[in-house]
């Protein structure tokens, strides 16, 4: 038999010749030109389609436009999409804010106002999940949207105009291009209705409800101290501590004699729910009388946490629990509800909730002087107050911060900010750094404990007003030359009134003072690397409690993992097997705890609330009462840890890889949805390094969702990015333009003298 050249068979000429003929029949049959037709047919559909919703509605970003503003102005945009505005005032540049934050993410701006709202339904229809229609009932409750109207009746004169602004740049952007939508309106077959005030408000009333949601954690503690036992109940989940994963952040400040260019530099990483697109839009915006980079809120107007050129800023979730939980003796049918020996009336709100393609769905909800009937379970009812509900007149100090030039201008604005209770990091030129806590922090009576929920009709614990700004924890200048915040508890323990709130462990503060104090000046890039540190000191430890334990009751067992713990450094990376391990081991040994603190009825949710530090004093302590033999109990959970492991990667314990197990996708929520393509637009899946314990805060549902460092000897050597893109259209190159970066630990200049504008839109007066 012949060979080719190739050294493969090669056929017969007859048989060719055969299958030659048989070939061309078969390819010049109608059916097989049908074929062919379809699918050409099917790619020019597919490639129109493409075009029409895609390519077509990517936005204007050069070329010149006309729209209402007072004199010429500027869009120009970096090598990253990111919008540097020049404009002649300030309205005229928040104006301009509006209408690049539509161009880049009107789709989720219109998302969240739904969300917040409680209307995504009313687009998404009766096919969506139960899980859409559940949100709708839980915003509902929160009240946001009537929030939002009553907050938009009781605006100052300033914050009303800076809101209009912005709201009127959003709607000039939505009545010049109805037709030019971005895909996901076309997809779910709607329009956006006009961007009023109160939808900035319900944007931002929903970062809030992210950031002080605290109902379902004294619901938790209700429920296992009516089951448990109560001592150890409260042992593991202690007033103050935070669960183990929460929206937090880092942030701190170094004096200028810790910096190797002999001025302050400030760095901030927030830690907030994976989006994408991402929930900071990056931003700068120049007027004659504002001159601010940084990031923004899309659906809220100018800079949230970023620089001017005077000062820097950043912000950690303070985590001061401003919301509460009460019992009340209601009935529901009436209304009437009992407070200290009397009967009062609750207020009954009448809504619905509206549903695509079917009927409405009734969302009635009583109201009592402490709020909303938020929760009704086994016949009892439970009214939520919360403090962003309250209605008094609303300032939004944002514009003043972007402006401030000095600590005195500085605290004047974040005196005026309401919340979420926020951690403020302060620098500025002239070397000075501080620190100062900000937002309405509800006086409680001292014998009335936040964490689980209070009698309602007793009237005992009702609010007794605010902290005076002026008492709340604030620093300026330390002695040390650094100021560090990364979510831990900084109320002294003889603060003057009562402290209750979710507080980080210390792990992340004390890791970020001791890095600092590794070396004697910093450098903004050496800086990054403190914002990607993955070091467990907690990890690092239990896994220590482990060793041990096996130490005293050795076996062959589990060798081959006790040596993989005792010769682990502590860092949560990927590739780790032994970071693997602990986490594995971790988590079986604090489903022990908690189920012997609830009597076995402790539920999976539940485990997630407690906070680490809780698990650390009691290895340390080891009280009576809980088990017979620790270490036991330790190797057994290394042992339960170490079997699901090996159904996850195997029965080789060495070869296990951490980022295998904490690995990361975060879903475009509707593009990523269609079939056979929306995958592409998603992130992921990705292994990810850090842990809930590590600097680099990182969870399947959480992590750093921006970082930002400024030096203030140099602006333009400040860094800054965020986890995709600017642009949240899934066509635009910018994306997801970020993601590489960030996923690496590196960053980009943060432009603000030297912007290497790579297009421009000028925007003319009409």
């Amino acid at each position: 038999m012949p060979f080719s050249k190739r050294g493969v068979f090669s056929k017969p000429a007859a048989v060719s010749s055969v299958s030659g003929s048989l070939a061309h029949s078969f390819l010049s049959t109608p059916l097989l030109r049908a074929i062919n037709l379809s699918i050409a047919i099917f790619l020019v559909a597919l490639a129109a389609a493409a075009y029409w919703i895609g390519w077509r509605t990517l936005p204007q970003t050069s070329g010149s436009i006309a729209a209402p503003i007072s004199a010429r102005a500027t869009i120009a945009r970096d090598a990253l999409g990111t919008p540097h505005i020049s404009a002649a005032t300030w309205e005229d540049a928040i104006f301009l804010q509006g209408y690049a934050t539509a161009q880049d993410r009107m789709w989720q701006m219109d998302a969240t106002r739904r969300l917040a709202a409680g209307e995504l339904a009313e687009v998404l229809g009766k096919g969506a999940m139960d899980s859409i229609l559940e949100s709708d009932r839980d915003a509902r409750r929160w009240r946001l949207g009537r929030i939002a109207a009553a907050q938009a009746r009781h605006l100052t004169p300033e914050a009303r105009a800076v809101l209009s602004a912005y709201a009127r740049g959003i709607n000039f952007w939505m009545e010049t291009h109805r037709h030019r939508l971005p895909p996901e309106f076309a997809l779910l077959n709607y329009d956006p209705r006009p961007w009023r005030i109160e939808d900035c408000l319900l944007v931002a009333l929903e970062m809030g409800r992210r950031l002080t949601s605290t109902w379902r954690e004294k619901m938790n503690k209700l429920h296992m101290l009516e089951g448990g036992d109560a001592a150890k109940v409260d042992f593991l989940y202690p007033r103050g501590a935070g669960a183990e994963i929460q929206p937090g952040s880092n942030a701190w400040a170094i004096s200028a004699a810790r910096s190797a260019t002999g001025k302050p530099i400030l760095a901030n990483d927030p830690h907030l729910e994976w989006s994408i697109p991402d929930p900071w839009h990056l931003i700068h915006l120049r007027a004659a009388d504002v001159d601010v980079a940084g990031a923004s809120l899309p659906g809220v107007p100018t800079v949230i946490i970023g620089h001017n050129r005077r000062i820097a800023w950043g912000m950690t979730n303070l985590g001061f629990d401003v919301q509460d939980l009460y019992r009340e003796q209601i009935d529901l049918e009436t209304g009437r509800y009992l407070f200290q020996g009397r009967m009062e009336q609750a207020r009954l709100e009448r809504d619905v909730i509206a549903i695509k393609g079917s009927a409405p769905l009734p969302a009635n909800l009583w109201v009592t002087r402490h709020g909303p009937v938020f929760l009704t379970e086994d016949g009892q009812a439970y009214s939520m107050r919360w403090a962003l509900a309250d209605e008094n007149t609303l300032d939004y100090p944002f514009l003043a911060l972007n402006r401030a030039g000095n600590w005195e201008e500085f605290n004047a604005a974040v005196k005026r900010f309401v919340g979420p209770a926020q951690n403020f990091v302060y620098a500025d030129v002239d070397g000075n750094i501080g620190y100062h806590a900000s937002g309405d922090l509800p006086i409680r009576p001292p014998n009335c404990p936040s964490d689980v929920p209070q009698d309602g009709a007793a009237g005992e614990c009702e609010w007794q007003g605010y902290i005076p700004y002026e008492s709340l924890p604030q620093v300026f200048n330390p002695p040390s030359g650094m100021i560090v915040t990364a979510n831990q508890n900084p109320f002294p323990s003889d603060f003057a009134w009562p402290v209750d709130g979710r507080y980080a462990p210390r792990y992340r503060a004390q890791e970020i003072r001791a890095l600092l104090e590794s070396r004697k000046q910093w450098k903004p890039p050496a800086i990054l690397t403190i914002e990607k540190d993955v070091y467990s000191a907690f990890g690092q430890f239990f896994a220590g409690q482990v060793v041990a334990a096996w130490d005293k009751h050795p076996s062959t067992k589990v060798r081959g993992a006790i040596d993989l713990l005792r010769s682990w450094n502590g860092q949560m990376e990927i590739g780790s097997a032994p970071a693997m391990i602990e986490a594995l081991a971790y988590d079986a040994f604090r489903d022990t705890v908690a189920d012997r603190a609830s009597h076995g009825r402790a539920e999976a949710y539940q485990t997630s609330f407690m906070a680490p530090q809780a698990i650390e004093k009691l290895l340390r302590e080891r009280p009576s009462g809980w088990f017979a033999d620790y270490d036991a109990v330790l190797l057994k959970s290394l042992d339960d840890g170490l079997g699901r492991g090996r159904m996850l990667e195997g029965a080789r314990t060495s070869s296990w890889d951490y980022g295998r197990y904490n690995r990361l996708t975060i879903d475009n929520p509707v593009i990523g949805n269609l079939p056979m393509i929306g995958r592409y637009f998603n992130i992921g899946p990705a292994p990810m390094s850090g842990s809930p314990t590590t600097i680099k805060q990182d969870s399947r549902r959480l992590g750093p969702s921006l970082r930002m460092i400024v030096d203030f000897s140099n602006f333009d050597d400040s860094l800054e990015n965020i986890t995709a893109g600017d642009s949240g259209h899934p066509f635009s190159r910018h994306y997801r333009d970020q993601w590489d970066a960030y996923y690496t630990g590196h960053s980009f200049p943060m432009e603000f003298d030297r912007i290497e504008a790579r297009e421009t839109l000028v925007v003319n007066p009409q």
